[in-house]
């Protein structure tokens, strides 16, 4: 498997990038996971997003947030793998080259994620801690976690 990737603003997605990532998010959070929920959120705008393709293949993405949109810190949200390429480590490379882009960036920075409960342990393999609570979003339970710079 050839993996490549980019990372954009949104300012710098081609039509097809967005097509194809849109198209993946809505894929997975919406259809697969059945959460009717209004993904395009207004904050696609002014992240940045990375894109991994497996064989041109768009196989895995998410957006890096800069701090104060969503949360006080940088965040990494909408982590999605194509259905067709998990078990694959897809999850994992998305997830380091978004904490390796987000450094890059923002510099060194605590970085913040809303994990489904159910994907704890592969976020706390990354270095993420558990904070706070568990809360339901969108009928999923969730829990915030951070990686300190």
């Amino acid at each position: 498997m050839n993996l490549s990737h980019t990372f954009k603003a949104f300012d710098e997605l081609s039509v097809q990038e967005l097509y194809h990532l849109l198209r993946l998010r809505s894929e997975v959070f919406v259809v697969e996971q059945n959460c009717v929920f209004l993904d395009q959120d207004n904050k696609d705008q002014k992240c940045h997003h990375l894109l991994l393709y497996a064989d041109k293949q768009l196989a895995g993405y998410c957006r890096l947030v800069p701090a104060g949109l969503s949360y006080p810190e940088v965040a990494i949200g909408r982590v999605v793998s194509s259905p067709e390429f998990r078990g694959k480590g897809i999850g994992r490379k998305v997830m380091e080259l978004g904490i390796e882009y987000g450094q890059k960036l923002y510099g060194p920075c605590d970085i913040r994620l809303g994990a489904q409960t159910y994907a704890m342990d592969f976020y706390k393999s990354l270095g993420f801690v558990s904070e706070g609570e568990t809360y339901d979003e969108d009928g999923i339970e969730h829990i915030e976690m951070v990686k300190k710079a």
